[in-house]
């Protein structure tokens, strides 16, 4: 019988009294019966020392050409499940030559190692072996001489099996389960279980960004922009079947048309929601195309589209737009885009709230909001504020414009009444815009409500700022 824990380990006495067991060999260990979960499987592990998280996006979807199931495993590992490509590439050496030679395509120099299992190919790659381990068999004992770091567990559980005397993979195997996952928690019994194959590792495969790209050369070129939208149908129709069969809508999407001398013509559709139809995105861009000035007939005609999101319809309503409450936002939107279409992307836009006092600064143009935006204040601003924004006018003067005042008291077109109490604004101190004012709520003699305010520095003018609608 010999001690788990030397003496020198720093552990309460009574602790080093209960770990009295029975070390079993490195032989027997590896003899013990499991049934390996993935014995049919062979990962290929890459450790890409140095590496940023672009360049390793970048990696994983070019080494998609050797095999689909490719896994990250940031910030600087790369998985593989390879077993079914070593035919195409002569054997784990021609597969190691093609993804060397991709690592360094992209200035990145690998370690790569093969085994059954993805934890114990990234593990071996870590710690710079660049092994074959092609028989489960044979897992326990190619590994055992690693270093623990490989592992990459806590700093402090790293300390507490160095004061141990447990420094490698295969004196960590030798402990016992119960007394390990007590001491240790369960997450590095798990990860252990992992590495040996006792228990799957399931890894999530990285999927590639979705893109859509076709072009058509034409057989004669073309001047008419009707003819040039009846040769874009065909494109139009694998859109719509692409977006269908992938649940996408479209957010931007790109015409190309190529000439035989001048650059090629880009003509740049953004919507203000996804679009999933196939024929309504024709006749956006159609319309964008019809005010373009063609410089030379067109050539090949090519649609691209890279901003694509998840497209959830919405449910249909029963009452009308308009009826009891129906909801108009379907309509509204298809408005918005056959307007930006004609009229070019700059012809509707939106308005957002920014986080400032000062009401000149506290809003700015921006693009049509998306469907899913709900109404509510702009992040980070205050309650008080929100509800100080929502008593402004929508329409504020370019300038204040400076009113008549008699007896104190400010006149346009006649006296004015005011109707609410001061709102006091003073801030913009720190950056030389500095305001202090009283505003308040007035009427005109017409009964028009108007927005003014009253400076509180001498000589105390009375400034029109806003127009209630």
């Amino acid at each position: 019988m010999r001690s788990l824990t030397p003496p020198s380990a720093g552990l309460p006495a009574p602790a080093r009294e209960r770990t009295e067991v029975t070390r079993p060999s490195l032989r027997e260990v590896t003899r013990s019966p499991f049934i390996p979960a993935q014995a049919h499987e062979l990962w290929a592990g890459a450790y890409l020392a140095g590496i940023d998280e672009e360049r390793l996006i970048r990696l994983a979807e070019r080494a998609q050409r050797f095999t689909p199931r490719v896994s990250l495993a940031p910030p600087d590992g790369l998985l593989l499940e390879v077993r079914g490509s070593l035919h195409l590439f002569a054997g784990v050496a021609g597969l190691r030559a093609a993804l060397t030679q991709e690592c360094l395509h992209l200035k990145v120099q690998p370690v790569l190692a093969f085994a059954p299992t993805p934890l114990a190919a990234l593990i071996a790659a870590r710690a710079g072996k660049p092994l074959e381990i092609l028989d489960p068999a044979q897992l326990t004992g190619q590994l055992a001489p690693f270093p623990l770091s490989a592992l990459r567990w806590p700093n402090e559980t790293l300390a507490r099996l160095k004061r141990m005397g447990v420094r490698t993979i295969g004196a960590v195997l030798r402990l016992p389960r119960a007394g390990f996952a007590r001491r240790f928690g369960a997450a590095q019994l798990t990860m252990l279980d992992a590495l040996m194959g006792r228990t799957p590792d399931v890894r999530a495969a990285h999927q590639v960004r979705a893109r859509f790209r076709r072009r058509r050369e034409l057989d004669c070129e073309l001047q008419s922009h009707e003819r040039l939208l009846a040769a874009l149908a065909p494109l139009f129709a694998e859109l719509g079947a692409f977006l269908r069969s992938r649940q996408c809508g479209v957010l931007e999407l790109e015409c190309r048309l190529t000439h035989r001398q001048t650059p090629v013509t880009c003509c740049v559709l953004r919507l203000a929601s996804p679009f999933t139809d196939a024929q309504r995105l024709s006749e956006l861009l159609g319309a964008q195309l019809r005010a373009l000035q063609l410089p030379e007939p067109v050539r090949a005609c090519e649609l691209r589209a890279s901003t694509l999101v998840p497209y959830v319809p919405g449910p249909a309503a029963l009452w009308q737009p308009g009826e009891h409450g129906g909801d108009a936002g379907r309509e509204t939107y298809g408005l918005i885009e056959r307007l930006r279409a004609r009229s070019g992307p700059e012809a509707v836009q939106g308005l957002t709230l920014l986080e400032g006092h000062r009401p000149e600064s506290a809003w700015a143009v921006t693009g049509p909001p998306p469907v899913a935006r709900t109404r509510r204040a702009a992040p980070g601003l205050a309650p008080e504020f929100s509800a100080a924004a929502l008593r402004r006018p929508l329409w504020l003067l370019p300038t204040p414009q400076r009113l008549a005042v008699r007896d104190g008291m400010p006149r346009r077109r006649g006296p004015l009444r005011l109707v609410s109490e001061p709102e006091r604004i003073e801030t913009g101190w720190w950056d030389g815009g500095e305001i202090a004012r009283d505003y308040y709520t007035a009427l005109d003699i017409h009964g028009v409500r108007l927005w003014v305010f009253r400076e509180r520095a001498a000589p105390h003018g009375w400034y029109l700022h806003g127009v209630f609608g």
